[in-house]
């Protein structure tokens, strides 16, 4: 037996328990259409970084996470985008695993993703001074914001860290909308006293957010084919 063949052997065994280890920490990724259901969470997520960003160059107030990021960033420094990683890793921590929620690949891609490219955008765009293109960015940035968000939870991958908390707790016998009003309040009255913009933007997110995403999550929810199996007499 060659020496080759005695390595791939093993080696096997590593790399199976490897591969087990990460399926029990990880959701299963569906098997079908698996490349449209990446490309479609790489487009959501560097979407919902660049959408957040325009939030943030309006000027105008930011969503509540947003709101937090930008609180902890002008007290405690660190650019927006390093406390939304920072925080979707805590969240993923401190809150999924007490939970016993496994995250999907879209999770884990989302708590790090999103974050970098919203400092990647941060840094090279200067925010506008005249108030017709804080408007525009405004109402870009809601909007584009919704359809991001269908594209990554529509691509089955997994919810980012923030809504898996929400469903976490509210499996639990809680209502969902207190859940989500309870951690978003929450969230907002903490970034508001740290220094983060709380304005008219955020009203018209909060307010604009729900009924877009009921929209967009469904239209761009990519289904799992139902496997049939044919059977010959």
């Amino acid at each position: 037996m060659s020496r080759t063949a005695t390595t791939e052997r093993s080696t096997e065994p590593g790399v199976r328990r490897a591969a087990t280890g990460v399926s029990r920490v990880l959701a299963p990724v569906p098997r079908d259409r698996r490349v449209r259901r990446f490309a479609q969470l790489l487009a959501g997520l560097v979407g919902y970084g660049v959408t957040a960003s325009m939030l943030v160059l309006a000027g105008l107030g930011l969503d509540p996470w947003d709101v937090l990021h930008q609180g902890l960033s002008r007290t405690f420094g660190l650019a927006i985008g390093t406390w939304a990683v920072i925080a979707s890793v805590l969240v993923l921590v401190c809150g999924w695993i007490p939970l016993r929620q496994r995250p999907g690949v879209g999770t884990v891609t989302n708590a790090l993703l999103v974050g970098v490219v919203m400092d990647v955008i941060l840094a090279s765009v200067h925010p506008p001074h005249v108030l017709w293109a804080r408007i525009a960015l405004l109402v870009g940035g809601v909007i584009g914001n919704g359809f991001a968000t269908g594209f990554y939870i529509g691509a089955g991958l997994g919810p980012g860290p923030r809504d898996g908390l929400s469903t976490g707790i509210a499996a639990r016998g809680h209502s969902m909308r207190v859940v989500r009003t309870t951690i978003e309040g929450t969230v907002l009255i903490t970034g508001f006293l740290l220094g983060g913009a709380v304005g008219v933007g955020t009203l018209v997110y909060a307010l604009a957010i729900g009924p877009i995403t009921h929209v967009t999550i469904p239209a761009l929810a990519i289904e799992r084919r139902r496997v049939t199996h044919k059977s010959f007499v």
